[in-house]
């Protein structure tokens, strides 16, 4: 399915068509880190063919505990980015208020703290939250992660990214 797809882009997005086969065989990730971000990324993205068809090979690559953990990963961002981007752009008090908002996965994932980190970190930089993409990169390099791990992780989101854009400028000019 997702080759498909990839093959499916057109002309004008051929660099895309290249970038997302390099950027799903990145070998400073391991498989999980890897497919966990796709699937986080495509699911930031809102692009639905796109998403059914990175989940497809996902399912196939991942536990059904780090499938969960990658969606859950998108879904805490896409909450968490709104609120903190918020509070980096109105400055003032709000940063020493309390967010009083549930994020008890972010603190007990599924899987490996890192690797859940590195799927927030993916979805808070297609999501354009500087606070949560400084605050993930540090945990990561916190917790040992280096920066060629972490800039192949932002690789793969910004890639998926870009090409659920095309796919949407597409099915909006078809």
């Amino acid at each position: 399915m997702l080759e498909e797809l990839r093959a499916g882009l057109p002309d004008h997005a051929r660099d895309l068509k290249l970038n997302l086969s390099s950027v799903l065989q990145q070998p400073e990730l391991s498989e999980q880190q890897l497919w966990g971000t796709a699937l986080a990324s495509a699911s930031a993205a809102r692009n639905a063919p796109l998403l059914q068809a990175v989940a497809a090979e996902a399912r196939s690559r991942l536990s059904p505990e780090a499938f969960r953990a990658a969606r859950t990963a998108a879904a805490l961002m896409g909450m968490n980015n709104v609120y903190y981007r918020f509070v980096h752009m109105a400055g003032g008090d709000y940063a020493d208020r309390p967010a009083r908002l549930r994020m008890n996965a972010l603190a007990r994932p599924e899987v490996d703290h890192a690797d859940f980190e590195l799927w927030s970190l993916a979805v808070s930089a297609i999501n354009g939250c500087e606070m949560c993409v400084r605050s993930h990169e540090k945990v990561l390099r916190e917790k040992g992660v280096g920066p060629d791990q972490i800039q192949a992780a932002v690789r793969i989101a910004a890639v998926i990214h870009a090409v659920a854009g095309v796919l949407d400028a597409e099915a909006a000019l078809a």
